[in-house]
């Protein structure tokens, strides 16, 4: 065999040992999600629990599922750096309890539903999006797109997409808005204000 068709049948192994490591990654983050919905609803329906119970689990859950902190930091954008450390320190608490309670309340509700992955894709050299399909009893259908990326070897959600409406990108533009008008203590306090306790499972209209 020559050099030249030697060197080309390297370069082809690594061409394909890479995309076989990108297939394995693209299904190991659908698999993360598959679980994670099917943890959060079976948490949900345990009637063996109590009310306070079951909702404390599906908070431990997301707050597991989600990296806040990369979250918190997104969302600030170019105000994280004019926050003083006891700001970004508050911040980062309150945005996460603001999160884990958004969440618990929106998707508390959804206890006779069925959750399904229905792909996969590899959206950048970090991010893996999973799509997933949430049906009610009622019929209707809630597609959602899930952003993943690994951090310390461990698939965290940074991002929900709704009928292709990124929350991360919403909230950064809502706060970017009050920290122009309030200031970043203006941000803090209308996140105080919201972090109040929702229930679990409460019905989602």
């Amino acid at each position: 065999m020559s050099i030249r068709r030697l060197i080309a049948w390297v370069m082809l192994a690594a061409v394909l040992s890479v995309a076989g490591v990108a297939r394995a990654g693209v299904n190991d983050a659908a698999i993360f999600i598959n679980q994670l919905g099917i943890q959060a609803i079976k948490t949900l329906r345990a009637t063996d629990l109590t009310l306070d119970q079951r909702e404390a689990k599906f908070r431990s859950l997301l707050s597991r599922g989600f990296d806040l902190h990369f979250m918190g930091r997104f969302v600030l954008g170019r105000y994280w750096r004019a926050a003083t450390a006891d700001q970004k320190s508050d911040y980062l608490t309150l945005y996460g309890e603001y999160l884990l309670q958004t969440y618990t309340a929106r998707l508390g509700g959804y206890t006779d539903d069925s959750f399904t992955v229905t792909g996969a894709r590899q959206a950048s050299e970090k991010d893996i999006v999973v799509s997933t399909r949430l049906v009610r009893p009622s019929g209707m259908e809630i597609a959602a797109d899930w952003r993943v990326r690994v951090f310390d070897g461990k698939f965290r959600i940074i991002d929900v997409m709704v009928e292709g409406i990124s929350m991360a990108v919403t909230q950064r533009s809502e706060f970017a808005a009050v920290v122009r008008r309030d200031g970043i203590e203006g941000l803090l306090a209308i996140l105080r204000a919201r972090t109040t306790k929702f229930s679990a499972t409460a019905a989602i209209n």
